[in-house]
């Protein structure tokens, strides 16, 4: 693994991508942030060393260099999936290049379910925490104490200075924001009435099939977390209708605006 992330952070260097303050993760639905950014410099996934391929149609697979509200930023536009057949390792190798590149804070988009019945469709939620239920951890196996401890602490996987700095920014730009906790599921496939019914049982307010790990990641090398889900349908065991993943992608568009807002201004801030 330290070769492949010698290898693949040379590449970039070597591409001019440095002096980055902050690495950016686009979700399902969520790639228009790419349009408010300066882009520097954009390569796609399959031409850098040792990284897999976005395989999600929505997911358009390129890392994006440029400057945000007077910021240097690294943004992927497509993220990996455990789903999609990728090891825990490759779903978060992006994440262990970030870090060895000088950034240091992480923003995380994701879209998902909303489990909690007060949460409406189109909207926004911070997460300020999460359970894993994707069968396996991006730890897991031989640690590299260069990269991080063997056993990380968890106890603020989502940094609470963001937070609250995310809440003020969304009343100061009168966005309807919730917050809460976010449980990542292996997927593909959705949910079952009886899935959703277990969800909200364990505590959580969304589900979706990713972050998760990435953040562990993340938080195993000493990055700030702050990270948003899009909210794209209600998943209401009593009253479950089949699925259109149009009718998701709409409404991850028409909360996207809100969340673009969120991130430029909190990439303003910090």
């Amino acid at each position: 693994m330290l070769e492949k992330i010698k290898q693949t952070t040379d590449f970039l260097i070597d591409k001019g991508f440095n002096n980055i303050d902050i690495g950016i993760i686009l979700g399902t639905g969520l790639g228009n942030l790419v349009t408010h950014i300066e882009i520097l410099k954009s390569v796609d996934y399959s031409d850098i060393p040792n990284f897999p391929e976005a395989t999600v149609e929505s997911h358009s697979g390129k890392l994006i260099y440029g400057k945000l509200e007077g910021k240097k930023v690294l943004v992927m536009s497509g993220r990996f999936h455990y789903y999609e057949g990728y090891t825990m390792q490759e779903v978060t190798f992006p994440i262990r290049i970030m870090k060895m590149l000088g950034i240091n804070t992480l923003f995380v988009s994701n879209a998902c379910g909303g489990i909690n019945p007060e949460f409406k469709p189109a909207s926004l939620m911070i997460i300020d925490d999460h359970i894993n239920m994707i069968p396996g951890n991006p730890l897991v196996g031989k640690n590299h104490s260069q990269l991080g401890p063997r056993f990380v602490d968890m106890s603020e996987p989502y940094n609470n200075e963001l937070i609250i700095k995310m809440e003020e920014i969304a009343s100061k730009l009168h966005i309807n924001i919730n917050k809460g906790v976010y449980v990542s599921w292996i997927g593909p496939s959705l949910e079952t009435r009886a899935e959703y019914r277990f969800i909200k049982l364990m505590g959580a307010d969304v589900v979706g099939m990713s972050t998760v790990p990435e953040v562990i990641v993340a938080n195993h090398m000493g990055m700030r977390v702050a990270a948003v889900s899009v909210v794209t349908d209600l998943c209401d065991p009593d009253n479950l209708a089949p699925v259109k993943i149009e009718d998701l992608l709409n409404n991850a568009a028409i909360a996207e605006k809100d969340l673009i807002k969120l991130f430029s201004e909190l990439a303003k801030e910090i």
